[in-house]
């Protein structure tokens, strides 16, 4: 029997695999040693092994149909992107990745396109599910990281899920919580949703929105924490911020979401008391004409608070697939280059130095 310790391909929580093979035939087990998931695997991924069948693959390289070896394939692809750029300029060739790559992977299709085919036209997932997240956090932070791990959202006294259906889309994760919870009864879940999900089956509240309503519950929040003397001289746009905030009081925020008056209050004295607290978000925040001003918001309560940087704390957006991060990591938008740099000056002669090209 051979094992081979691997990931997940599903969705964003990354879980460590082992596959097996034993006969031909391919079996698989959570990984325990994994921080992911410890061991653990949701339903899809623990069948992983019945889909390693050969049906329908293309077993060899093939160009117009004719099986060749590999470096015949590459030639092709080769003399027929560079016959392209000659005709028409390297803006008429992209690449689009997947969620799915190897980190090293992203970065040498990354270095290829923009450096030496020389256009920024390479996308990741990224750009479908997080580049919200990423303008959010970019804005924050000054760059694309995100300032949590797993073990915050174990260790946190207010968990607070919103547009995001973890239940489902991040199942291990989800159990993770569970068991936190289970072993922590003071815990408080809040599920922020316009429906009722298998998530909020541990909610202790269920905040059941107007669609679309996310940005003004949180912006009312900053305003709420704002009235307990938050301390926000360390942050260049805390006065902007605040003042956009100020109309935003508790009656008018329960109006614009469709909530009862005393569900927002209640929610607001949970988020300001707990000594720490964590925000969940996921493709209901991101995946909207105002996503990255939502982001904002949910980051913006979290600065205001001083609920960030610090364990069991943070605005932590959950992302789509198991390596979007490192995707990012390394420049797999279009619109960065790698180690979260940008198309600036600077940057660009850094960059160009650094992979000894010109272009």
């Amino acid at each position: 029997m051979t094992e081979t310790r691997t990931t997940c391909p599903y969705c964003g929580v990354g879980c460590g695999v082992v596959a097996s093979v034993v006969d031909g035939a391919v079996s698989v087990r959570g990984d325990s040693e994994h921080p992911a998931n410890v061991g653990r695997l949701c339903v899809k991924g623990s069948a992983l092994g019945e889909t390693t069948g050969l049906e329908g693959r293309l077993l060899h390289p093939s160009v117009d149909g004719q099986q060749v070896n590999w470096e015949r394939a590459l030639d092709v692809a080769g003399e027929r992107l560079r016959a392209i750029i000659n005709e028409h300029g390297p803006q008429a060739v992209a690449f689009y990745a997947s969620g799915q790559l190897l980190t090293e992977d992203y970065y040498a299709a990354n270095k290829l396109m923009k450096g030496f085919i020389g256009a920024a036209n390479i996308d990741t997932n990224s750009r479908l599910c997080m580049s919200s997240a990423v303008t959010g956090y970019k804005r924050a932070w000054g760059a694309d990281v995100v300032p949590c791990s797993y073990e915050d959202v174990e260790r946190s006294d207010l968990v607070v899920l919103v547009g995001s259906n973890a239940a489902w889309a991040h199942p291990v994760l989800y159990q993770r919580l569970v068991q936190a919870k289970q072993q922590n009864p003071q815990m408080k879940v809040v599920v922020i949703d316009p429906r009722r999900t298998a998530t909020c089956d541990i909610a202790d509240r269920h905040l059941a929105i107007a669609p679309g309503t996310d940005a003004g519950l949180f912006v009312g929040l900053l305003r709420a924490i704002a009235e307990c003397g938050a301390k926000l001289d360390d942050f260049t746009d805390a006065p902007a911020a605040l003042e956009a905030a100020q109309p935003w009081n508790v009656a008018r925020v329960a109006a614009f979401c469709g909530l009862p008056l005393a569900e927002v209050a209640a929610f607001y004295q949970d988020f300001i008391a707990a000594p720490r607290a964590i925000t969940l978000y996921t493709m209901g925040i991101n995946q909207s004409s105002s996503g990255s001003d939502k982001c904002n918001a949910i980051i913006n309560v979290h600065l205001a608070s001083g609920k960030f940087g610090r364990e069991g704390c943070g605005p932590f957006s959950l992302t789509g697939q198991p390596n979007a991060m490192g995707g990012r990591e390394v420049g797999g938008l279009a619109t960065m280059l790698a180690a979260h740099m940008n198309f600036e000056p600077a940057d660009l002669a850094r960059v160009a130095r650094f992979w000894g090209t010109e272009r």
